[in-house]
Order: C-alpha cells, then structure tokens, then sequence
C-alpha cells in the first residue's frame, strides 16, 4: 500500500467492516448477561459469582490494553485487530463446552485479550479513514454496535438459550468471528507510517508515552467521565435482564427480547443524535462534544431513577427508552475528544489507558459490586446505585470543558 490517502468508496467500505466486527465484539460480550439466569441455575452460584464472570473478562480486558494499545502504535494494527477477533471468537466458541464455572471464567478472560486487541488500534483506524470535521459522526456510526450488538446478544441470548440451552448461544456466536478476522486482515491502514516516526511518536518509550497522557488534563477528566458512565451503564447491561426476570417476573426469552428491542431503538437514536448534535456544536465550540455529553448524561439520570423505581412493567420499559436514549449521546462525542486531544502517533495508547481506566473504574467491578449488594439488600436497591454514577460523568463532562481548547491545540501541535 501506498500511503496516499483512501478513496471514499474505500473507507466506507472499511468503516462497514469495522462495524461488522464492533458489532461482533458487543454480541460476544452481551451474550453472557443475557443467559445468566440460565448460568446460575446450573451451576448453582450466588449473585456475587455471577457477577464476576462479568468482572473477570473486563479485568483481562483492561490489564491487556495498555501493552496492546503500545503494540499497536510502534506495529502493525491491522494484524494486531486481525489476530483480536479470531481470539476473542475461539474463545467465545469454546466457552460453550465449559464443564463448570471455572473453565467458563477463565474462556471469558481469553475473550477480554482478544477484544482489547481491537479495541485499543480499532477507533484511531476509523478516525484515520475520514476528515476531522466528520469524526464525531462517523465514530458514531462505528459505535452503533454498542447499542445494535448488545441487543443483538440479548437476543440471541435470550432466544438461543431458552430453546437450546446457554451452551448452544457462545457456539453459534463465535463462529462468524473467525471469517471476519481474515477481512480484517487484509484491510489496508490508511495512515501506515515508517518505523522511525513510529518510534518518534507514541511508542519511543513505554512509560514515557503513558505519562504524558497523564499530563493530558482534557484526556484523564474525560476518561474518568467515561468511567463513571462504564459503572453505571455496565452493571445496567448485566443485571437489567435478571432484573426484569425477578423484579416484573418475565422469562429469559421475552425478557431478553423486549431489553434488545429497546436498547437497538433507543441506541441507535441516541447514538445518532449524540454524534450529529456533537459535530454541528463542535462548529461553534471546542466544548460542543462535552457539552452535548454532560446534558444527556444529566437528562438521563432521573429518568434512570424511574426506571429501577417504576411499579409497573410498562413505565419501567418506557423509562428505560428515554434513559438510553439520552445516555447513548456520548458514544460518539466521548470517543471523539480521545482522538481530539491525542497526537496520531500515540492514538493506540490513548484509547489503551481509556480502556484500562473506563473498565478498572466501571465495569470491571460494578457488575460484582452490585451482586453483593443485591445479595444484601435485593436488585432493585442495588441498582439505584447506577443514577448516581451517571450523574457524576455529567459532572466530569461539564469540568473538561475548562481545559478542552488548549489540549486541542496542543495535540494538532505534535
């Protein structure tokens, strides 16, 4: 490959691939949460073990990143997204033949390895594909399978193992993954850059690199925003369907199929509105993107509230419509100020310590943190916690705009 620029037709077509292979990757992820009360009846753990199968895979997944995302600003990150999916795919087909627990756990982990691998080069790879005045869209479009993907698992999940059983779900979904990782393969990198500015950028020195990201106040005040949205919004995407199955006593299959419905209609109008609104603000102001995110993130939280509180079934689906959709703006503006403040040499290490710190912070321990307390107190108490988290991501959305201008700056600079 030269490195001229790629035709239009040409990232379009690699923004439809990477897309495919998001979408995989929420699939895969989701696809656990969606069969949990499948998992727990079988093999008969508490709340607290269930969620760790969660905790476990986004521990892997955020100690893994920051060596990868290093890996992939200095090498090749095609080859290293490429290798990501057909490691993550093996590892959720061969979750299927777990004997107990522990065998499920640690396939589980596998899958965090190979999705840190794409997730850490995959978002600079679409940014790199397109101008800078259609980032926040186009990140948008790629970040759709978050709401399309988690639905898609909660499907399946919910269809798959209520006909065939949990075991049958991880087979049939990790499968596609391995077809996948050829395309990506073979996908040209539209930035491809010689050793020596490699090693003048991100990658010269590993622990160079990672502090000057920390001296980033734009990138750490975001990243704790994204964090605290990982919280709330990762224990949500875990417990939601067992909550729906205890608290409004739907089963596994309609369930799943009402939460899918809801997150692909809500997602996907969230998501797009969020990136749309982010671009045509971020005209008139560097803070559009925050401002955008902080609003939706303040509008979410007392409709989330309603949502866990709400008697009946019919208000608590509503009000988990509206809040995903106002909780969805920020997928794209969020992940466009990462690639905003952060020079192209060091893109993959950005999104590295993203990953390490949204999940170390979020996700990684909430799912946990929510089964013990639901052990104590009952879900629905538990789950009152995850309000709060999101109105502290409006909170950090709302500081970043102090210091937004001069990180731009600075990064256009480098």
């Amino acid at each position: 490959m030269t490195n001229d620029s790629p035709s239009p037709s040409y990232s379009r077509y690699a923004l439809a691939l990477l897309l495919a292979v998001n979408l995989l990757n929420y699939i895969d992820r989701q696809i656990l949460y969606a069969v949990f009360p499948l998992i727990k009846a079988d093999f008969a753990l508490s709340d607290t073990a269930l969620g760790f199968l969660g905790s476990a895979f986004m521990i892997c997944y955020m100690c893994s990143a920051p060596l990868l995302g290093w890996l992939g600003d200095r090498g090749n990150r095609i080859s290293l997204a490429s290798c990501g999916v057909a490691v993550w795919s093996l590892a959720t087909a061969l979750a299927g033949f777990a004997p107990g627990y522990r065998s499920l756990l640690a396939a589980r982990t596998v899958v965090g390895i190979g999705e840190a691998s794409f997730g850490t080069v995959s978002p600079g790879l679409v940014a790199d594909y397109f101008s800078k005045e259609r980032r926040g869209q186009v990140l948008s479009y790629f970040y759709l399978a978050i709401p399309v993907g988690s639905a898609i698992g909660y499907l399946l999940g919910g269809l798959l193992g209520y006909h065939f059983g949990w075991r049958s779900a991880f087979l049939l979904v990790g499968a596609p993954g391995l077809f996948l990782a050829v395309a990506v393969w073979f996908l040209r990198d539209p930035k491809k850059q010689d050793r020596s500015l490699r090693k003048q950028s991100g990658g010269q020195n590993l622990s160079a690199g990672y502090l000057a990201l920390f001296r980033n106040r734009s990138f750490v005040v975001n990243t704790l925003a994204m964090a605290a949205m990982t919280f709330a919004l990762g224990g949500l995407a875990q417990w939601m369907p067992s909550f729906l199955n205890r608290v409004h006593h739907l089963d596994v299959a309609r369930g799943n199929t009402l939460f899918g419905a809801i997150t692909v209609l809500a997602g996907i109008s969230g998501t797009l509105t969020g990136g749309w609104l982010g671009d045509r603000i971020q005209k008139k102001t560097p803070k559009g993107y925050l401002l955008v995110s902080g609003w939706g993130f303040l509008i979410g939280t007392p409709i989330a509230v309603y949502a866990i509180a709400a008697p009946s079934l019919t208000g608590c689906l509503t009000a988990v419509f509206f809040a995903e959709f106002f909780l969805f703006f920020n997928t794209g503006p969020l992940n466009t100020v990462i690639v905003n403040v952060s020079s192209s040499g060091c893109r993959a290490m950005a999104f590295a310590v993203n990953i390490f710190f949204i999940h170390a912070l979020g996700d990684a321990i909430s799912p946990t943190i929510l089964g013990w307390l639901s052990d104590q107190w009952g879900l629905r108490s538990a789950l009152l916690l995850t309000p709060v988290a999101i109105a502290t991501a409006a909170g950090f959305c709302f500081l970043c705009t102090r210091f937004i201008r001069q990180d731009m700056e600075s990064a256009e600079r480098l």
